[in-house]
């Protein structure tokens, strides 16, 4: 029997595929510079923030030098906030908690992007435990991520279902024994995720 249910974050409880995607777009916007541009230049600091070896604000001198003028750190905090949430699939997840599952998130994300959206979204009232990639040093592609997820939840890893939407962010807790489910950020929705639940895990989020 499944007893948690963990979520991806950007993708899945958010409409960009990536945090990449939702922050170099509002930083394009804010700055008038192409977002080609902000992305080619963030994306060399990528890992470490993801893994939690460096932090956007550390990083940040360097990024302005190899941009045609200097960005305030500021605005970093805005393009957090721009992230577009998925109300439905959140809604969704609130339902799964009501039933009496524990609800989760394991995310290969930047440490300060998370804090911000945990307050702004308000979600550690939902999710419990979030796993963040920065906080722990290792992202999806590895073992350790999975292994702390399930210390935290108190779970075996046939209790629990992962849903990403990466077919290759599922290999690894499939291998530890994970339930796992492919979303389709292009055209699934909270009542096709629902119905995958019922059908495919028993799930019945009601």
């Amino acid at each position: 029997m499944i007893r948690a249910v963990f979520f991806d974050y950007d993708g899945v409880l958010t409409r960009d595929k990536t945090g990449s995607l939702t922050t170099c777009r509002h930083l394009a916007h804010a700055s008038g510079m192409p977002f080609e541009l902000i992305h080619a230049v963030l994306r060399p600091h990528n890992e470490a923030l993801t893994l939690g070896r460096t932090t956007y604000a550390a990083v940040w001198p360097a990024v302005c030098a190899a941009l045609p003028h200097p960005l305030d750190l500021a605005l970093l905090q805005a393009a957090f906030d721009s992230t577009p949430a998925r109300q439905d699939v959140l809604a969704l997840a609130g339902r799964l908690k009501a039933a009496g599952l524990a609800v989760g998130i394991v995310t290969d994300n930047k440490r300060d992007r998370m804090e911000r959206l945990r307050h702004v979204q308000g979600l550690d009232r939902l999710f419990d435990p979030i796993v963040v990639s920065a906080e722990i040093g290792c992202d999806k592609q590895g073992d350790a991520i999975f292994r702390h997820a399930l210390e935290r939840a108190g779970c075996a890893a046939g209790e629990c279902l992962f849903i990403d939407n990466s077919e290759a962010n599922l290999r690894v807790p499939r291998s530890l024994g994970w339930h796992t489910l492919l979303f389709d950020d292009a055209t699934d929705d909270a009542q096709r995720l629902a119905d995958r639940l019922r059908r495919d895990h028993g799930i019945d989020a009601g």
